[in-house]
């Protein structure tokens, strides 16, 4: 069944209507904005009529069946509400009552439980438990439990909040416009990705908006996000769970996992999803996308200020996020220039002085004249609107830019004040049906841009699909390590180059080993059980000759002896002492929610020191490990610093694309990877070290 019977009914039954303080009450007075030919109706079998309108004692009094159930009841009274819904033809309903899976008890889980196989059963519809509704601003649908004022607030922003009083402050900006708020609550039957799935698909929805404290349907999840990027919808997502606090809670609050952040950070940038980072942000980015009538078809910018101070912070802010301001073209140049004063310098961003706010077709003219410079993809008014029309300069401003939006071949336009103002509704308005937002303050307002020029530049064809997370949970499995040896060879098997190496065990192979290997030789402890061997004197770097080797395999065992008697011992590792190069790490992390991802960063003892690192979700396309490992602030380092010779980026790469395709391939048993260190040269690269572990 669609969940569209869900959030487009055309009947709706509130059982347990009530005037008592409390969701009943703001759930029936926010109805009352519902309007025909739609039908609300109310049961409450102890009152006559509530608002108005007629009680009746139950369901089946209604002269029709409803599409939509509202059950304002306790948690105990829900099941037998809903086999009465059922009964009479009713097959979606939103249930406020907590007490279920979210509490984390062993009752709550199965109450859960209880309700979804209810559901199932009934074939039910059911957004909750734990929620406060929602509201379909499309059809003036407002079967929200927490009271709201009726505005003229129908715009194409979808919010999909997973706490109710995040809805609510959603629904008090009055200068944002929704299609629909979801307060998705526990949404265990319904799920918070079947709701996501509908605004991408919805006609009326531009952007969707998620406040999100965890996914409970990860594969769902990313099919979601998978189908956004390709229809190029703009996904804005404020998720918490960054630190470990903020992860408890999240978990707590909803009874959702939060996963591992940097995971969900590099699927996100994966999927060209707008990451932010409070409230403001994400309505502020979700409005802008939703006004915006064209988007931009490239992410530069030109800034336009009245004053010279402006002007500055422009140039200022714009650098500090990562803005391009490219200079006018000469035929532009001379244009501006003579739009301008004399006194004026044309820059870019630009100081229009004050002299054109008074003239609107002139201003018009100016913003026409840059939108003709085809390296100019948009154009930010940067002006501090008055809170009313009554205010000349406020006005003229408006009008040249609602004039110079005019035609086919205009570009995009915003408008951010210095200062916070009021959001005049006539001025907002007047803006927003010419396609131009007003954005807020500096601070915010750059990072907005960075959003915008990011998502137009963003190209899903250079991506791989995700892999996804394991088919089963690898979490309560017993996890084992490779030894080096084994796991050198499991690399081999994947095209990834190591040290030449010989395991040994008596000292006639270790002679072997040298005549075949050649000196300096590198000594190592071979054991799964063993994993940080130089920490028990299981390592012997230079070895030249042959006393010193069989001097190194007799102290190495003794060591592994004497500080691990219990570990399994392979033998002792001989390797050729390869040339020292940049020490980069790459490894895999297989998340238990999101699956695979590679990392790639400066490796060795840097690693801990710097964590300057880079993710991608499994598997790896060339582009992608390319934008890894030019995306690391040592980066320099591989392409050339300081007069030294740059190294091997495309092998490099080739090693990062193969650990995907590995991770890929045994997302099912390969839990993590190091590669540290793996040496890059000028030419190739060799993994060192290698550590691997698999769920048995």
């Amino acid at each position: 069944m669609s969940i569209s019977n869900l959030l487009k009914p055309n009947v709706i039954a509130v059982i347990g209507a009530s005037d008592r303080p409390g969701f009943s009450r703001s759930t029936c007075k926010n109805l009352l904005y519902t309007e025909e030919p739609k039908k609300v109706y109310f049961i409450n079998p102890k009152k006559d009529e509530l608002y108005g309108k007629k009680c009746y004692n139950n369901l089946a009094e209604l002269p029709e069946s409803p599409d939509l159930v509202i059950l304002c009841v306790n948690a105990g009274l829900v099941p037998q509400m809903l086999r009465e819904a059922a009964a009479v033809g009713c097959h979606s309903a939103v249930v406020y009552a907590s007490g279920y899976g979210e509490t984390g008890t062993p009752e709550g889980k199965r109450l859960q439980q209880e309700l979804l196989d209810l559901c199932i059963e009934l074939d039910m519809l059911l957004m909750g438990p734990n929620c406060a509704g929602y509201i379909n601003f499309i059809d003036e649908v407002y079967a929200f439990g927490l009271e709201v004022d009726k505005a003229e607030r129908k715009g194409r922003v979808g919010l999909i909040s997973q706490s109710g009083q995040v809805g609510l402050n959603a629904v008090d900006m009055e200068h944002m416009d929704y299609s629909y708020i979801i307060s998705a609550g526990n949404s265990f039957v319904v799920s918070m990705e079947e709701y996501f799935d509908f605004l991408v698909d919805d006609p009326d929805t531009a952007v969707v908006s998620l406040y999100l404290e965890g996914v409970k349907r990860p594969k769902d999840f990313v099919k979601v996000l998978e189908k956004a990027a390709k229809k190029k919808k703009p996904v804005v997502i404020l998720k918490t769970g960054r630190s470990e606090k903020g992860s408890q809670i999240a978990s707590s609050h909803t009874g959702s996992l939060s996963g591992a952040d940097k995971v969900f950070d590099a699927m996100f940038e994966k999927y060209g999803v707008i990451r932010v980072w409070d409230m403001e942000e994400l309505l502020s980015t979700s409005q802008m996308f939703s006004v915006l009538d064209k988007l931009p078809e490239g992410p530069n910018l030109c800034a336009m200020c009245l004053s010279g101070g402006e002007t500055a912070i422009s140039a200022d802010f714009g650098d500090e996020v990562g803005l391009h301001y490219p200079a006018f073209e000469p035929a532009t140049l001379e244009k501006v220039r003579a739009l301008l004063p004399s006194y004026s310098t044309p820059n870019n961003p630009l100081d229009t002085t004050a002299t054109l706010a008074h003239d609107p077709e002139g201003y018009a003219n100016l913003v026409k004249t840059i939108m003709s410079d085809q390296d100019i993809h948009m154009i930010v008014c940067g002006f501090t609107p008055h809170p009313t029309l009554d205010s000349d300069v406020t006005l003229h401003i408006a009008q040249a830019l609602v004039k110079a939006k005019e035609g086919a071949d205009a570009k995009p336009v915003l408008m951010m004040p210095f200062m916070e103002c009021s959001r005049a509704p006539e001025i907002r308005n007047l803006l927003r049906d010419a396609g131009i937002p007003i954005l807020p303050t500096s601070t915010y307002g750059f990072k907005l841009i960075k959003h915008l020029a990011n998502f137009v530049t963003y190209d899903c064809s250079e991506k791989e699909s995700a892999c996804g997370p394991a088919d089963e949970s690898l979490t309560e499995k017993t996890l084992t390590y490779l030894s080096e040896f084994e796991g050198k060879k499991k690399l081999a098997e994947w095209g990834i180059p190591s040290a030449e190496s010989r395991l040994v065990n008596t000292l006639d192979e270790v002679k072997m080993a040298v005549e075949e290997l050649g000196f300096p030789l590198v000594a190592k402890i071979c054991s799964a059980d063993i994993l940080h061997k130089t920490d028990i004197g299981g390592v012997r770097l230079g070895i030249n000759d042959m006393d010193s080797a069989e001097k190194a395999f007799a102290e190495i065992l003794a060591n592994a002896a004497k500080h691990c008697p219990d570990a399994n011992v392979e033998g002792v590792l001989f390797q050729k002492m390869v040339e020292k190069g940049l020490e980069i790490i790459i490894g895999v992390k297989n998340d238990p929610q999101l699956g695979p991802a590679v990392m790639c960063g400066l490796g060795g003892v840097f690693v801990e020191l710097f964590k300057d690192v880079s993710l991608c979700p499994a598997p790896v396309s060339r582009k992608e490990a390319t934008d890894m490992v030019l995306s690391l602030k040592s980066a320099k380092l591989i392409t050339g610093y300081r007069g030294s010779a740059p190294l091997d980026l495309d092998a490099l790469v080739d090693v990062i694309v193969k650990a995907g395709e590995m991770a890929k391939d045994q997302k099912n048993t390969l839990v993590e990877m190091d590669i540290n260190p793996l040496f890059v040269y000028e030419k190739g690269v060799c993994a060192v070290d290698a550590v691997l572990a698999y769920a048995e």
